[in-house]
């Protein structure tokens, strides 16, 4: 390793390394009407809508708290940047259209995030594979020869000395300024939150974000179980890393929690262990058993920064990452329930009436939406997470296809789960059509993010296997009508192909599947299309800050 002072200089001066050679012209060209009007077309497929909550039963600490956790997520906000383009300012500077700065802002870059990564702003090039973790002219050839110690962690950056070589360098360090001023954010909520437990998470992660270790206040947020607010914040998902699928990029949620519905989601958490016994496969496939701390809440979401808020918006969240704290102590199934009534009363809804056989409307349900979310969070919890060779994590074997086959897996659980859970009397069995309707309706709303996503990639695995078994079928108006007994069998049938390939780490077999089933059909493609012509919003966009919530 360099002198830290080098490694530092090779930090904040490579951090650009993920944008085109193309230069800025010293005045951006004209735009044309046609030109301006189909970048407005663009920013018009996210629907704006205001994040709020009610704050009133928050203490005045906890209240001072919010707004100090938002002002630390737009410093992560600002690091995001960083790692998926570079300098905003230069980007914005390259057009003088308003719709183009909007799109940008939308995208944290040049391109479309909804069409495959597509650059949208004039001089701009592909996509890097590996956005700003590493040198744009790096080969895997190159990474693979090079012996750096942390080279491959999740939290390091790639860049090249003077020499040309490559060197690693720490996020503590690429990005120290930033960092500490969002330590020092952390440890001020700490000092006026009510709840004891939260503040302890709070100093642990400011700890963190110095350090590069995240393992002890993943631990304590697991153990926080009793704030009325939460923040996730830090690098947690290798989503932009579509080069290794192992750097992770910067992102904040503020959160208020729901307490009644929180007491309604707590009782399934216990029947975890139950569930992991009898999922679809051979006992060898879920020898792990998940820890029984986990739990489930809903929250309003009052902020989204970084990676959270780069284009189609996640409406629920499972955390940690890390193998060794889930399987310590589980995970959290977070529910952001007001973003997910957005995307249900805005997209979803309309989405359904446009596709959905008439006949099988009434089972499009927010109930079905909330539970198959949730339980789709849930679901990461389960399966396996070291391969059965022992030769390390799913996410080493898989590589960068495990982001896909993670989401691929949680999807399909999710319904398995509802099921078995209706077996045991703890959902309304009754209703599991809404469940499997309004799954499929949402795969029309999320594969519009585009199939480059590793949610695209999942959904579109998902509706092409479920189509190849007959469980719904498409009649000559363009209409979906889902087929129960065929469609609760061939969540059975996939749910035990993923989890059999992440268990055997089978690579190869994972990339055949996704080569023959993860790609959008003709007919998709035109359905999709007239989900288009109607004008119905792919996602939403978030007005948010402390002037939406009274602070």
């Amino acid at each position: 390793m360099r002198p830290l002072s080098l490694a530092l200089a090779l930090g904040l001066g490579c951090l650009t390394a993920c944008q085109p050679a193309a230069t800025p012209a010293a005045t951006p060209p004209a735009s044309t009407a046609a030109e301006n009007t189909a970048m407005a077309e663009r920013v018009a497929r996210y629907a704006e809508v205001t994040l709020s909550a009610d704050l009133s039963h928050l203490s005045e600490g906890d209240r001072q708290a919010v707004g100090l956790l938002i002002d630390a997520g737009q410093i992560i906000d600002g690091l995001f940047w960083q790692q998926v383009w570079g300098d905003r300012q230069d980007l914005l500077a390259r057009t003088n259209d308003p719709a183009t700065a909007r799109y940008i802002d939308i995208n944290y870059g040049p391109w479309d995030l909804l069409d495959g990564d597509k650059p949208f702003v004039d001089g701009i090039g592909q996509r890097p594979a590996g956005a700003g973790f590493y040198p744009a002219d790096m080969t895997r050839e190159e990474f693979a020869a090079a012996e750096l110690p942390g080279k491959d962690s999740q939290y390091t950056l790639l860049r090249r000395d003077d020499a040309g070589k490559l060197v690693v360098v720490p996020y503590s360090v690429a990005y120290k300024a930033e960092l500490e001023q969002v330590a020092a954010l952390l440890r001020q909520a700490a000092g006026v939150a009510s709840t004891p437990s939260f503040a302890h998470y709070l100093r642990l992660r400011a700890d963190a974000l110095l350090s590069d270790d995240y393992q002890a206040s993943d631990m304590a947020w697991m153990d926080m179980k009793d704030s009325p607010i939460d923040v996730v914040i830090g690098p947690i998902e290798s989503y932009q890393d579509r080069l290794f699928g192992t750097k992770t990029a910067f992102e904040a949620f503020v959160l208020v929690k729901d307490i009644a519905w929180s007491q309604k989601l707590a009782r399934f958490a216990q029947h975890l262990p139950a569930l992991q016994r009898g999922l679809p496969v051979d006992a060898k496939y879920k020898a792990e058993m998940p820890g029984t701390d986990a739990d489930l809440n809903a929250y309003f979401a009052v902020y989204y920064g970084g990676d959270a808020n780069a284009g189609a918006k996640t409406i629920a969240i499972n955390l940690p990452n890390d193998e060794q704290v889930q399987l310590a102590k589980g995970s959290r199934r977070l529910q952001l329930e007001n973003s997910m009534r957005a995307k249900f009363d805005t997209i979803m809804a309309t989405i359904a009436a446009e596709l959905i056989a008439p006949a099988q409307m009434q089972h499009v349900t927010f109930d079905a939406f909330f539970e198959n979310v949730m339980f789709h969070e849930v679901a990461h919890g389960l399966g396996i997470k070291n391969t059965l060779d022992g030769q390390g994590t799913v996410r080493q074997a898989l590589g960068e296809l495990y982001s896909a086959y993670e989401e691929g897996k949680a999807d399909i659980l999710g319904l398995y789960m509802i099921s078995a859970l209706g077996d045991m009397g703890e959902l309304d069995k009754t209703k599991r059509m809404d469940n499997y309707v309004t799954f499929l309706a949402g795969i029309f709303r999320s594969v519009r993010f585009g199939a480059s996503s590793a949610h695209g990639q999942a959904n579109m695995v998902a509706f092409n296997y479920l189509a190849q078994a007959g469980a719904f079928s498409r009649d000559e108006q363009g209409h979906y009508a889902v087929d129960f007994d065929r469609m609760e069998k061939a969540v059975n049938d996939l749910s035990a192909r993923i989890l059999m390939l992440q268990g055997d780490g089978d690579r190869a077999g994972a990339q055949a599947l996704l080569d023959s089933h993860g790609q959008i059909g003709t007919d998709l493609a035109a359905d999709l299309a007239r989900i288009e012509k109607a004008g119905i919003p792919v996602d939403i966009v978030l007005r948010q800050g402390r002037s939406e919530l009274g602070l």
